[in-house]
């Protein structure tokens, strides 16, 4: 019998476990299905290995204090503690939906691409000294930076009180548009700023990078280098180090994938603690976290309230100082008071019930989330050197491009095989899903960076199913009972689906007259073999030649192999984007 100690010491009475047994349990787990240990372990597109067990021996640097240098785990002593600035996005405003979502929780604006003009009708009824606003012009931001400016002038407001951002990041136009980075611009917002001594005026805005189906740390690596280039170009102007640094608000994309959330943020600030300590002026970073543009979808888009709030659950739990989550039909046009409230809510539902805000840095001291944060900074850091080789941002920008297509190339990859899923889009979708149907958008500049969504290969093939005469149809030829067909299935009816096509099937069968009878009610011309391996051992020869003889002129088969003559196959990590692009080719769809 142990003798007590005063202290409560969890599971003592069990031998501890080291890494070795470990390892024993899950590779017998792993030889009963084929797979080795290998298949747990998933790399990054930056090629950070993600590992299915961290301990102590994974060792990362001392991520150090909140607060303190080098900032990884807060720019704040408090951390997290004291929550984030709810940050709401307004690409078409007006006086009622500003008070409506300052009245409901929302502690600051970012109004996109509102004219000069309407500034002040849209910020009549805002007390300024309460809500800090950010504008976001693009190319137009010397006009609507200095227009903000003689509003937070004119207004009641002391000027020690103002704090916002002006939005000046000509760097951000060119990755948008190709343009050339205006910095005399720059340079007259930042002289007539001056009165305003918490007012930022430069957003080194990293959604372009993103946005272009950047990774993590090209997203890091080049904004790091934006905003090494604007430290160059204000100390260049006659500010001291200091003061240019206190004007920089850094802009990073949020995921669903809520630990690399977690480490990008970390790393970013760390990464710039790097930065600010070399220029003799070590100071945190400040940083607006917006949900991901890029993992938005117009299907099923109710999902994506679920995507925004893990990505704003990573933003958070990561330190971001401020975090926009985007409407769930962001992807679709303009939002509806529905959705901008929902929008709102997912950040008091974190805040507020969840109390994720309760803890400093709950992340901290994770063996997993500490060394992912020091590999995405070494990797970051590396393609930041790299640019900064090339001349810096803007002179690098090609070089830019080019790596980020790179790594679109091979995101698009595994999007078209499914390897990346998208949940409504590439698996589970819904035929008979009801359009949401909201007032378009306002056209996005164009001429730099592309913008890509990731389910938009997906999406343009459910509209031109949508578009058809007659919908695109694959027969699902079902050998045999339920039990034995069912898993393949519905692996087929998913994967067709995702394309828009429909997928009658022939349900339990006992012969092949069953089957046949139920091709030829479908109005099918291809046909999709699914049952089990003694199913089509048994039934794939004669079932195949039936349907031909019946009128199929395609047959597939759900799995790798088999006796009957098939024109293709599809299994899990097959080319499902390229078996839809095919059949709508053999079936005459235009896309």
């Amino acid at each position: 019998m142990m003798e007590p100690t005063g202290e409560l010491a969890l599971a003592a009475e069990f031998p501890t476990p080291d890494r070795e047994q470990w390892l024993e349990l899950v590779q017998g787990v792993l030889r009963k299905s084929g797979a080795d240990f290998g298949s747990l372990v998933t790399t990054t597109y930056d090629g950070i290995r993600v590992e299915p067990l961290y301990t102590a021996a994974d060792v990362a640097p001392p991520s150090g204090f909140p607060g303190l240098p080098p900032f990884t785990r807060g720019g704040r002593p408090q951390g997290t503690a004291d929550g984030w600035d709810v940050r709401q996005q307004h690409v078409v405003a007006d006086r009622d939906t500003v008070v409506a979502d300052l009245e409901n929780g929302v502690t600051s604006l970012w109004l996109k691409n509102i004219p000069a003009q309407r500034l002040d009708d849209v910020l009549a009824d805002v007390y300024l000294d309460l809500a800090p606003v950010v504008v976001d012009a693009g190319a137009d931001f010397r006009a609507v930076g200095l227009e903000m400016l003689r509003i937070w002038d004119q207004r009641p407001v002391p000027a020690a009180e103002v704090r916002g951002n002006v939005g000046a990041d000509p760097l951000g136009v060119r990755a948008r548009t190709g343009a050339d980075a205006d910095f005399p611009a720059l340079a007259e917002l930042v002289g007539k700023a001056r009165r305003f001594p918490e007012l930022r005026v430069v957003v080194v805005d990293g959604l372009p990078f993103h946005e272009a189906g950047g990774s993590d740390a090209q997203e890091l690596g080049a904004s790091l280098a934006a905003g090494v280039a604007y430290l160059r170009e204000l100390t260049g102007q006659g500010l001291s180090a200091q003061e240019a640094v206190r004007l920089l608000e850094f802009r990073y994309a949020a995921t669903a994938d809520q630990f690399l959330t977690i480490a990008k943020f970390r790393a970013a600030r760390r990464l710039w603690a790097r930065v600010t300590e070399v220029a003799s002026a070590p100071s945190p970073q400040v940083q607006h976290a917006v949900t991901s543009p890029a993992m938005m979808t117009r299907r099923d888009p109710w999902v994506n309230m679920l995507r925004t709030t893990l990505a704003c659950f990573g933003a958070g739990l990561g330190g971001a100082d401020a975090v926009t989550v985007l409407p769930f039909d962001h992807a679709i046009g303009l939002p509806d008071d529905f959705s901008r409230r929902i929008a709102r809510n997912t950040q008091a539902l974190l805040l507020e019930e969840s109390r994720l805000a309760g803890v400093i840095d709950p992340a901290g001291g994770s063996w997993y989330v500490e060394r992912l944060t020091d590999d995405l900074s070494h990797a970051a850091w590396a393609w930041f050197q790299e640019i900064e080789a090339a001349g810096g941002l803007p002179r690098a920008f090609d070089l830019v491009a080019d790596r980020i297509a790179a790594t679109w190339q091979q995101r698009a990859a595994n999007l078209a095989d499914r390897t990346d899923a998208i949940t409504g889009v590439s698996e589970f979708p819904n035929l008979g899903e009801p359009a949401v149907v909201r007032e378009p958008a306002p056209e996005e500049p164009s001429g730099g960076l592309p913008r890509i969504r990731y389910a938009q290969a997906f999406e343009a093939l459910r509209d031109a199913a949508d578009a058809a005469a007659e919908r695109p149809k694959v027969f699902l030829a079902t050998l045999g009972p339920v039990s034995a067909h069912t898993a393949r299935a519905t692996f087929a009816a998913n994967l067709f689906q995702a394309g828009g096509v429909e997928t009658p099937h022939a349900g339990a069968t006992k012969t092949v007259d069953d089957v046949v009878r139920a091709y030829r009610e479908s109005g099918a011309r291809i046909a999709c073999l699914c049952g089990s391996e003694s199913g089509y051992a048994e039934l794939a020869v004669p079932v195949a030649e039936a349907l031909r003889e019946a009128g199929a002129e395609r047959i597939l088969l759900a799995g790798r192999k088999s006796d009957a003559r098939i024109d293709e196959y599809v299994f899990v990590g097959c080319a499902a984007l390229a078996v839809l692009e095919d059949t709508f080719d053999f079936l005459g769809v235009q896309r």
